[in-house]
Formats: structure tokens, sequence, C-alpha cells
């Protein structure tokens, strides 16, 4: 696949098929891009999962945090990668331990592993790198249209409403 552009079918794919998501490299401080993109998507109605060793045990905007995605007592549907390029791989691999296996592993900005992105694709699950999944809702949603930015997303379908503050929903297509 290629990972340098991804329709807008494939995220709205992914986003609208995903319920749990784990978070790797989520933090407490209420200043850090985790934070918030966790606060965004409990806030649309996605259950999410704190993963961070060093806050295991405690909670993270309500939710309890877990050391290792292996601790989390649900299955995850997404596994959202917050930590540096190379250390993709040793969670790919963590993700491609569990029992059942998460349908995407997702990179943030500015994260990127191709080799790691190949073995979970081969594994049957879908790959997104260099991507925020709270600003591809928003843009899929027509959210991000409201602050006057070009999504490039046009459409004259009615809004769906979904749960959450101000949301829209992403759309299909």
């Amino acid at each position: 696949m290629n990972h340098d552009s991804y329709d807008n079918s494939y995220i709205s794919g992914i986003l609208n098929s995903v319920k749990t998501i784990a978070v790797v490299g989520a933090s407490a401080n209420d200043v850090r891009p985790s934070y918030f993109v966790m606060k965004y998507l409990i806030a649309k109605g996605f259950t999410v999962f704190p993963v961070n060793p060093g806050q295991a045990g405690k909670e993270i905007l309500g939710q309890m945090t877990y050391a290792k995605l292996a601790d989390i007592p649900h299955g995850i549907d997404m596994v959202d990668i917050f930590r540096a390029s190379n250390a993709v791989p040793a969670i790919v691999d963590e993700a491609l331990a569990l029992d059942p296996l998460p349908k995407v592993i997702w990179m943030q900005l500015t994260v990127r592993n191709d080799e790691a992105a190949a073995r979970a694709e081969a594994a049957g699950l879908k790959v997104v790198m260099n991507r925020c999944p709270k600003i591809e809702y928003a843009r899929l949603a027509g959210e991000i249209g409201w602050n006057g930015v070009n999504s490039g997303v046009l459409s004259s379908k009615k809004p769906i409403m979904r749960s959450g503050f101000q949301s829209f929903g992403v759309r299909q297509k």
C-alpha cells in the first residue's frame, strides 16, 4: 500500500469501523498532544485505553492506564502510536501477539516505520502512518471547515449526527 497518500474512503472506513482504541504513549499532561487527542476521541464516543508504563494503574481522563497492550482486559480495534518511529517495531510485535488481533495500527504525525507496517499488513491489519486520527476525523466530518480551513471534502449530503461534542460523524466518501 502507498503510505504517502490515503484515500478518504480508507481513512473514513477505519474511523467508522473502530470502537476501541489503545493510545500507546498516552500522557497525563494536559498540554501534550496525546492528551487532547484522547480527550477528543472519547468525546466522539470511542472507548480509549491509555498505555503508559509510568502511569500504569492511574487514570488519564477517567480511563485506567495500562503498562502494555497485553494488560488491557478488552479487545482493541486500533492501536494509536504516540512514540518515536524507532519504538514502532516493538509495539507492532506486541499488537500482533494480542488475541484477538487489532484491526488497525495507526502511527501519529511524524511517526513512520515501513518495515513494521509491512509486518502488520502481512498479518491482515490496516496501517496508517504520519497521520492523526483527531485531525482526520475532524477533516472528514467537516469540523475543520467550521474554522475556515479547506478540508478537501465536498459534500451535499446531510450531516450524520453522532454522539459526541459537535459531531457530524465521519462521511463515508
